[in-house]
Parts: structure tokens; sequence; C-alpha cells
């Protein structure tokens, strides 16, 4: 059973990693004005989320908010982003995962404007989506708790879809996860435009990604890339050094 301290230490190191990867995000030109990363709080059916208007550059661990699986605001002063549906039914369904994100990276979303041209593996990272990203046909703003479970039919048991002239959505089981998630979706998409530009993509065989994944170690990934980034991130003053 999880103790009241244990859960206070588990929030307050949630509400860093939450800052630090939309802070990171930032800075890899991945999240700007707009977009979002969540936290599930253990033990409570409710999420971390930053309000609507705070800058994410510049995000605190102080300023999250705590919204419960209804959208509606627990804890904090402000307004949650609109789109916190896009979280909260992900949450609901998805019992797995345990941090959201949703960005609008548009060498990214171009492709969910090109049927013909999908977001197809030619980085070997691009295994973690081996079964495909889907793509979600409302291009409006995903602002009420139907569209959130339709995003979520999109999904089905994927872990991540793209937004239809919007945008990218992403889960994974921790927070350091779906920021590293996020740098290869991008990585991915920058990669197959400039394959695209030079001959006929090849894209990465089942059996080639099959193999990748036999030996790869997930989790000793997303440490290693968390600390270079967090550790750059540091060195140039985009989160403090006590963050990492």
């Amino acid at each position: 059973m999880t103790t009241p301290t244990d859960v206070a230490i588990t929030e307050a190191t949630l509400r860093r990693d939450v800052a630090a990867c939309s802070r990171l995000l930032v800075a890899e030109d991945i999240l700007n004005y707009s977009g979002h990363v969540s936290a599930r709080l253990p033990g409570r059916d409710a999420f971390l989320i930053q309000r609507t208007h705070d800058v994410r550059a510049f995000l605190d661990p102080e300023r999250l908010l705590v919204v419960d699986f209804d959208g509606v605001v627990e804890e904090g002063d402000g307004k949650p982003p609109s789109e916190r549906f896009i979280h909260a039914e992900i949450y609901k369904a998805r019992q797995e995962a345990q941090s959201v994100a949703h960005f609008h990276h548009d060498p990214t979303t171009i492709f969910a404007a090109v049927p013909t041209f999908p977001l197809v593996p030619v980085k070997n990272h691009f295994a973690r989506w081996v079964g495909g990203i889907p793509v979600h046909r409302d291009s409006s703003h995903i602002d009420n708790p139907e569209k959130g479970r339709q995003v979520v039919e999109t999904l089905a048991d994927r872990d991540a879809l793209l937004l239809r002239g919007h945008g990218q959505v992403l889960l994974a089981e921790s927070v350091r996860a779906v920021f590293i998630d996020a740098v290869h979706l991008v990585e991915n998409a920058g990669a197959l435009t400039l394959a695209a530009q030079l001959a006929t993509v090849e894209p990465l065989s089942q059996a080639e990604l099959d193999h990748f994944l036999e030996t790869f170690d997930r989790p000793k990934h997303v440490e290693k890339l968390w600390k270079y980034y967090a550790q750059v991130a540091a060195a140039r003053g985009v989160i403090p050094a006590e963050w990492i």
C-alpha cells in the first residue's frame, strides 16, 4: 500500500519531470507556445498538467494543476488546457499510460495530410510503433470528453497517433519515456522526409524491427537519453541541475 509520504514524494518527482520534460521539448523545437505534457498521479483518478497560458519554456513544478479524469481542476489556481480531455480519456482507457504528451510538430504533422505517403519506419527506434501510427481524422481541438473518447478509439492499442491538420499524441510508461518517444518520433519524420527527396524510400521491414527489439533495453535507453538531454539542458540553463 502506498503511504501518504510516498505519494507526496512521488508527486514532487512527477512535478519536476513534467516541468523538465516540457522545457526540454521546447529546447528541442518539438513543443512551442501550445501543447502539454501530463503525468498520472499514483492512487488517484487525476493527473498533473500545466495551466493553459503558462509558457512551456519556463514551466515550474509548483504551478502545475491537479485535474481529475472529468477534466475538473482539483488542486491549483488557474485554467487547464482546453484539450485536457486528450489526457483524461487516455488515462481512463489505458491503465498502462503514466504520461501523455500532445504537441504540434509541423514536419511530423504533414504526414497526416499525405495518405499515399504514411509515416513509416526509416530509423530503428520507430520499432516503438511497430504496428504503425494511426491518423485521427478530426482536425478540430479535442476540447470535450466525447472528442477525447474518439481519440482513444483511434489510438486503439497503439501508443501514438497523428491528429490531422493538428499535431501528435503520445503515451508512455513515464514522463521521461514520453519525452524520448517524442524525440524519436520527430527524428524519424525528419529522416523520412530527407530520404523521400533522394529516391524511393525502402522502410525498415517487420523482420528488421523485430530483430532490433530482440535485444533492445527500453528502460536503459530511456535513462541514457534522459541523462544526456537533461544534463545538456542544465548546462545551458534550460532546467535547474537539481531536476536531473
